[in-house]
């Protein structure tokens, strides 16, 4: 299952004169229902994004490098995005429910633009998104006893009726992040 995903996702895939992947042919089947909780507690689902166009990140607080990266270059492309930033759902999902609950996503997420949603949900709930988005993520244990997470690191971009657009490539430069975010809300 979900090597199929992940071939239906590489098939859907092309890589455009300039590098940046583009969705061609028909849309990968990516996305779904999810049911999750946000930072107050609330229920989440995936109806609650409709209407707006929505950016979705897979990550964890405890992540060292790639969640802070793409958050802050989340931030600082919806600055540059200006009012029209208010026109997209952008949400952070964790792959980390055992850690990131309600309280410690309010806590990480308050380093970054408000705009962006955390949510998070029981083991099951998580993992049952995660497959509806294709996203990938493994917990690692760590010499000390611990675990990290292996995950997904692309930005996922939906349509304002909950259609996949297209992903965003971790380590893109805050202008291209700008750019495809400003022409999913042009586009809606």
């Amino acid at each position: 299952m979900v090597r199929r995903g992940v071939l239906a996702l590489l098939a859907a895939l092309s890589l455009t004169a300039c590098g940046s992947p583009t969705v061609t042919g028909p849309k990968a089947d990516i996305g779904g229902p999810f049911r999750l909780v946000d930072t107050r507690g609330r229920t989440v689902t995936e109806a609650d994004l409709l209407g707006k166009p929505s950016a979705v990140f897979f990550g964890f607080t405890y992540c060292p490098e790639v969640c802070p990266t793409t958050l802050g270059e989340l931030t600082a492309a919806l600055a540059a995005l200006g009012p029209d930033a208010d026109r997209l759902n952008v949400v952070f999902i964790s792959v980390d429910p055992e850690r990131d609950t309600p309280e410690e996503l309010a806590r990480y997420l308050s380093n970054f633009d408000p705009r962006i949603r955390g949510l998070t949900g029981s083991p099951e709930a998580v993992a049952k998104t995660a497959s509806a988005y294709r996203a990938y993520y493994r917990k690692v244990p760590t010499e000390d006893g611990g675990y990290t997470i292996d995950h997904s690191s692309m930005l996922y971009l939906f349509d304002s009726r909950g259609g996949f657009v297209e992903p965003v490539s971790y380590g893109e430069s805050v202008q291209v992040v700008a750019d495809h975010l400003r022409r999913l809300v042009r586009n809606g």
